[in-house]
């Protein structure tokens, strides 16, 4: 699917305005601005920047940015995006343009650790009220919304719990209440699911991780409506979070292969969370292709077969000594503070993503000193449970 769309959209050209050639690969447009001989050329250049037919200045508009953008709105069947400079970047940006004070968000309080400062200690600054909870049970979701509720906002599947959230659900909620639903689908990808699809209003990816797919670019998207995008674009101009012109050259180039590389790792996850259910050393094992998840039946209605996410996590044993020693005897995994490449990467997320979050919290959303978090890569699955078998032999 994303190798078709994006031979049928750049290597035709019709992704670059103005662009006659037909090259192989897209260019490259590293430029910060672009010229004209008259002052017409220029207003007409002006008067068509909201519909990308011409290109001003690089935070107004760049064609890289602008091409990845097209095949983002494709991938999520979304009819636009917004190219952001991190995934950071396209949920703050998004949730200013849509906030005011006295507005309340119902956000969930297993979620990506940066996102949790946002709501916790920027958005507060703003006068903005918001209410943490988990999106296990809708009940509690619904408690949680108040008159004045303007967005709920949820990871398709929470980092670094996998909780899942009831989309379709949610989303019957958030309008029934007059509230816009916006959904993280970072750890799924639109490979996976399409929020919008299912209700969503908004639907955000940071491309730094499954997307680009190669740990080298940064970039986030935000794919929703023309109208709710055509908002959020000045705000990203004002706070200056448009995506980078090489980082969307880049993340494009990544995106030639999440066809192939994004089912594989999931499939992969699904594969090694069975065999680290049965292993003696594990406790706990997170992912949603498992009968024993206890959102099983939901994941089951919202993905199909083994594709629901390459990200998965696991509980040991509280010991950071055998915990270094398990590292430490991994050959193809290895620790890395990110997720989505093609090698299996690790993180501890008391160490880094909840870091910063007391320990009485942490535990009450699930996340214990003992858990380690899992990207999975396109390595053989053979080759991982043997490696993950072989490491947790330390905690013997």
């Amino acid at each position: 699917m994303a190798y078709s769309i994006t031979s049928e959209l750049l290597y035709k050209g019709e992704s670059i305005p103005g662009l006659s050639l037909n090259p192989e690969a897209i260019p490259l447009f590293e430029t910060t601005a672009f010229t004209w001989k008259t002052l017409s050329e220029a207003k007409e250049a002006y008067s068509k920047i909201s519909s990308a037919q011409d290109f001003t200045y690089i935070r107004t508009c760049n064609p890289n940015r602008q091409a990845l953008a097209e095949v983002i709105s494709y991938l999520e069947n979304g009819e636009k995006s917004l190219i952001c400079s991190s995934g950071m970047g396209a949920i703050t940006s998004t949730l200013l343009t849509f906030l005011k004070p006295g507005d309340h968000v119902v956000y969930g309080s297993c979620c990506y650790g940066e996102t949790l400062d946002v709501m916790q200690k920027l958005l507060t600054k703003f006068g903005v009220e918001t209410t943490s909870v988990s999106f296990d049970n809708m009940a509690d979701v619904e408690s949680a919304v108040k008159p004045n509720t303007a967005i709920i906002y949820c990871e398709v599947a929470a980092n670094p719990c996998m909780n899942l959230a009831d989309i379709p659900a949610c989303a019957e909620l958030a309008h029934k209440n007059g509230a816009m639903l916006i959904v993280d689908n970072t750890f799924t990808t639109p490979l996976a699911i399409r929020p919008l699809d299912f209700g969503a209003d908004i639907v955000i990816n940071s491309m730094t991780k499954f997307i680009n797919g190669h740990s080298d670019a940064l970039g986030g998207s935000v794919t929703a409506s023309a109208k709710l995008i055509n908002q959020i674009t000045p705000v990203s101009m004002y706070c200056g979070t448009p995506g980078d012109p090489f980082a969307s050259w880049m993340i494009m180039r990544g995106i030639h292969t999440i066809g192939l590389r994004v089912p594989k790792q999931m499939s992969n996850a699904a594969k090694l969370a069975a065999a680290l259910e049965q292993d003696p050393h594990v406790t706990k094992v997170n992912h949603p292709s498992l009968k024993s998840f206890p959102q099983h039946e939901l994941a089951t209605r919202l993905f199909k077969g083994d594709q629901m996410s390459a990200m998965m996590s696991i509980i040991v044993p509280e010991d950071l000594d055998k915990m270094d020693k398990f590292l430490g005897k991994l050959h193809f995994a290895h620790y890395v503070p990110s997720l989505g490449g093609v090698r299996t990467a690790l993180q501890h997320p008391c160490t880094s993503s909840h870091g910063h979050t007391p320990d009485a919290e942490r535990r009450k959303i699930g996340i214990t000193p003992g858990m380690i978090r899992i990207s999975v890569g396109i390595e053989e699955p053979e080759d991982l449970i043997a490696d993950f078998t072989e490491a947790l032999k330390a905690f013997d």
